[in-house]
């Protein structure tokens, strides 16, 4: 309705009811114009009857009906008469003139112009049938000699009328009407319209005069309207028109005057921008040169500083005095304490600069907290502080993403929570979010029942190198970053991270973490595998009770609580019979029970063998009863329990068997287990299989990855060591073949783990999800092989004892390659576990190899081949990692990696042949020295 105009609203306000008037009179006259022309169609009807009526009863009477029929023709002449019939007394038919007549529809009621007649009016679908009965009257029977009584019905006479000529009036009526209502709406229309032209078309004026004015035209000016309001509206466009044409002249001059002070600030401006810009650059150097200086630092103040930890570790198994112990423990502790700093301040460094990036390994939930609080619980117990983890039941255990670092962020928020609770507890609780078909949303929360935090306290305590309280900070130490880097790292698991904190009141501190599911690290423990055995708990802890209890019920046992020892005792000295207790779990904790008190009881119940033993103390309780206590009746177990080891004990206890196989000697006459060890490179090959057959294991080698395949198709093989990079088959082709053939055969997977030189975060997923089991890094030691091989078997493999040194990690070096030494004997000495024969074919082989890989090197560069230089550059990384070659194994590494990225690469290409030719040249001018 508003997009409708002036005019045409005039025209719609006039004509809607003055054509609605018009419409209605003329339906109230077409009606009743047709009521008119029904009625006289009636009277005619009944005046022709009337006209017929005498002829043909004197007809009837003379008995002479034939002679009726001329009158009956010439009755059809008249006005709609269609046809005439006459029948007798029976209404059969003796006369008819006209068509045959249409079958009566419907039958009307007698209208008051045939009443007293006995006229019957019927109609059918174009016509009117009048039936009038024919009587003998009075009048007839006059002169005639008759037997017919008066009024005696002698027959019926029945006329038709057409409707032809009413429809046709009607229709002339109509259509007669509906002109005039025309013509009168169209008369109106041109009156209107006319008139409505003196009010829309000054409008129309005053319209174009505004819009006139909207772009700029401000002399417009408007004339008398002749009208009052009209003539208003005008004067007032004009005087509009008028004030703006004078404001415009004063906005110009404002304009113009603003203009060039404008102009003056932008060039002020633009000063100050360039003057920023080279503030921004000279602030992103100074942070990236001192994140390089961080991370550089950090790295170099670990090299000693594990020495320091490593020889205080030594020098505590000496003997020493009191005071000497004093130092030496005081001395350890301000070293972690400063390891501690230097790890969080490198990895604030890494976050800084966007180098942390988070792996993807699977992993146990539930092992990996009770890992956690396990190695914080010595501080918390020496505060007397209670150490409880609950995992809600219906949270998934088997997980996938960066475990060390979900652990690591943990570890800071019970370790500050610890910090900062003198009394109370710290509990950790971990519940599911949200889950779907492949992630999880955890929702993991620490509270304490420590010194809480006001508003102004929370609002800066995720800031970097600031802390809550610094009179309590510094009783605790710290740099102040922990709860930054967790934030940090939180963020980068797609989570959030926040507190719930009052003064006085404790803290919560709580994260959520979105983490894959993964079945590879689902529970290894089976269902309610102790289901049937009856165990009493006496532990005076409120939460460590419920921890136990989740534990217990998950595990299957039937748990009675007791309050105290009295309790315990009465149970134990009258048992039920149906279901005697069978384990006992007691705290040293228990109220108003001394220690001296629960051991008599202890030895009392392991005497009269009335149950088995689960004695939980804390990590600071040592008594000398403890190691004299039967291992096959009472086991020992600190707190926080974990599920394993509590698993681990009631097994001990009521399935006896032993938790670690034996050590196998050295060079056992019978080996116990059969490796195969697959590399390309001769030197790693043969270094690898050194450390197995020194450690009594059969090995078997091969150099590619078909050659891997025919020997474990032939041979019973434990476990496989595969190279990552080898020409043909590499590792991860022939790990997928391996695993496609255990599937065919229905056997049992064999443990696979990757060797590799140098792999990234990636990388190591594409291993793990080939079908590899692990993965261990370049150079590989001994201890690593035989953890491994522990880990993945159960067999305990060890090195022969000797006074060689055995072989270790290569540190992390922040200098460039230049600054490394070319050839290091006496690192190579290390490498070979100290073997020296060992050390030196290795490094001969390595030379020997030298000229071959540089004109590889040097022909896939120039073809622009990185696939295949890349194959070339990994397997000379993986040989210098078992060699004396600092400075060389560095520019593969910076090589390598550079290739693996798609970065630019030809000069780390250039300095690893200028470092081939460097170790050539120092290799043939000086006879090698293992010995360094």
């Amino acid at each position: 309705m508003s997009e409708i105009g002036l005019k045409a609203r005039i025209l719609l306000m006039t004509l809607a009811p003055t054509g609605l008037l018009a419409m209605a009179l003329g339906s109230y006259f077409i009606w009743h114009a047709s009521q008119d022309l029904q009625q006289q169609l009636l009277e005619r009807g009944f005046q022709t009857v009337e006209h017929l009526q005498i002829p043909a009863a004197q007809a009837l009477l003379e008995g002479e009906p034939e002679a009726f029929r001329d009158t009956l023709a010439n009755a059809l002449d008249r006005i709609d008469v269609r046809a005439v019939t006459l029948y007798d007394s029976e209404r059969n038919l003796l006369e008819h003139s006209g068509p045959t007549m249409m079958p009566t529809q419907r039958t009307l009621g007698v209208d008051t112009i045939g009443a007293g007649s006995g006229l019957q009016v019927g109609e059918t679908v174009g016509s009117s049938r009048f039936l009038l009965p024919l009587l003998a009257s009075p009048e007839l029977l006059e002169g005639l000699q008759s037997q017919i009584e008066a009024d005696a019905l002698l027959g019926w006479l029945e006329v038709e009328l057409s409707h032809a000529n009413t429809q046709l009036r009607r229709y002339q009526m109509l259509l007669t009407t509906l002109v005039m209502v025309l013509a009168g709406l169209l008369l109106t229309t041109f009156t209107i319209s006319q008139m409505s032209r003196r009010i829309t078309d000054p409008i129309s004026l005053s319209n174009r005069a505004i819009a006139q004015i909207s772009k700029g035209q401000l002399d417009v000016r408007l004339n008398q309207q002749g009208s009052r309001e009209l003539d208003d509206l005008a004067q007032g466009i004009n005087t509009m028109a008028q004030t703006l044409q004078s404001a415009q002249g004063e906005l110009q001059q404002n304009v113009d005057q603003a203009t060039e002070d404008l102009r003056q600030t932008l060039e002020t401006i633009e000063i100050q921008n360039i003057e920023l810009d080279m503030a921004r650059k000279t602030a992103q150097e100074a942070s990236r040169i001192k994140s390089e200086f961080l991370a550089n630092m950090s790295h170099e103040l670990r090299t000693p500083l594990n020495g320091i930890i490593g020889f205080s570790n030594l020098l505590q198994r000496t003997e020493l005095t009191n005071r000497q112990q004093e130092y030496l423990g005081t001395i350890e502790k301000s070293a972690d304490n400063l390891l501690a700093i230097i790890n969080e301040i490198l990895d604030f460094s890494k976050i800084e600069a966007g180098k942390l990036i988070l792996e993807n390994q699977p992993f146990n939930l539930r092992d990996l907290i009770q890992d956690t609080l396990t190695m914080l619980a010595p501080a918390a117990h020496q505060k007397n502080l209670e150490l409880v983890s609950i995992i809600y039941r219906d949270t998934p255990i088997g997980l996938s993403g960066d475990g060390l670092r979900l652990k690591q962020i943990l570890a800071n928020l019970v370790s500050n929570a610890i910090k900062f609770t003198q009394e109370g507890s710290v509990s950790i609780r971990t519940m599911l979010e949200q889950e779907d078909d492949t992630h999880v949303l955890l929702r993991i929360s620490v509270t304490d029942t420590g010194i809480g935090l006001t508003s102004t306290q929370q609002k800066s305590l995720f800031q970097a190198f600031t802390q809550a309280d610094n009179s309590m900070s510094r009783q605790a130490g710290g740099t102040g970053l922990g709860l930054v880097i967790a934030k940090r790292l939180v963020e980068q698991m797609h989570g959030e991270i926040g507190l719930d904190s009052r003064p006085g009141e404790g803290s919560e501190f709580w994260l959520t973490a979105r983490l894959e599911k993964s079945s590879q690290a689902g529970d290894d423990l089976p269902a309610t595998p102790l289901q049937g055995i009856r165990a009493a708990v006496m532990e005076p802890l409120t939460l460590s009770r419920q921890a136990l209890l989740h534990n217990l019920e998950d595990l299957g046992l039937d748990v009675t609580v007791y309050d105290n020892l009295p309790a315990l005792e009465m149970a134990l000295r009258k048992p039920d019979p149906d279901e005697p207790i069978q384990l006992v779990l007691a705290s040293m904790r228990s109220p108003g029970t001394r220690a001296d008190l629960m051991f008599e009881a202890l030895n009392r119940w392991m005497n009269d063998d009335s149950c088995k033993i689960i004695l939980l103390t804390d990590t600071t309780e040592h008594y000398p009863s403890l190691d004299q206590l039967p291992p096959t009746d009472c086991q020992v177990l600190s707190r926080p329990l974990c599920t394993r080891k509590l698993y681990r004990a009631v097994n001990q206890l009521f399935r006896p068997e032993p938790v670690m196989p034996a050590v196998i000697p050295g060079r056992a006459d019978k080996p116990q287990i059969t490796v195969l060890c697959v590399d390309d490179n001769e030197a790693n090959l043969r270094l690898v299989e050194t450390f197995l057959s020194e450690m009594g294991a059969r090995v078997l080698t091969a150099t590619s990855g078909e050659q891997a395949l025919q020997i474990a198709d032939r041979e019973t093989i434990q476990l496989i060591f595969m190279d990552v990079q080898m020409p043909g088959m590499d590792g991860r082709a022939t790990t997928t073949e391996l695993r496609l053939r255990e599937e065919l055969a229905d056997c049992e997977p064999r443990p696979i783990i990757a060797l590799t030189a140098h792999a990234l975060a990636e990388e190591r997923r594409r291993l793990i999800q080939c079908g590899m089991n692990d993965y261990l890094t370049k150079p590989i030691s001994p201890e690593q092989l035989s953890h491994c091989i522990f880990r993945w078997t159960g067999i305990n493999l060890s090195m022969p004892n000797t006074a060689a040194p055995s072989a270790a990690p290569i540190p992390a070096r922040a200098v460039g390659p230049k600054m490394l030494p070319i050839l290091d004997y006496k690192e190579g000495l290390q490498l070979a576990a100290g073997k020296a024969d060992l050390a030196q074919d290795i490094l001969a082989m390595l030379i020997k190899g030298l000229p071959g890989d540089r004109v590889l090197i040097e022909k896939h560069m120039s073809q622009g081949d990185d696939e295949a230089l890349l194959d070339v550059v990994h397997r000379l990384h993986g040989a210098t990692r078992y060699c004396g070659v600092p400075q060389l194994r560095e520019c593969c590494l910076q090589a390598e990696t550079l290739l693996k990225r798609g970065d630019k690469s030809q000069m780390a290409i250039s300095q690893l042949i200028e470092a081939i030719e460097q170790v050539r040249v120092a290799y043939y001018a000086a006879e090698p020295s293992p010995s360094g």
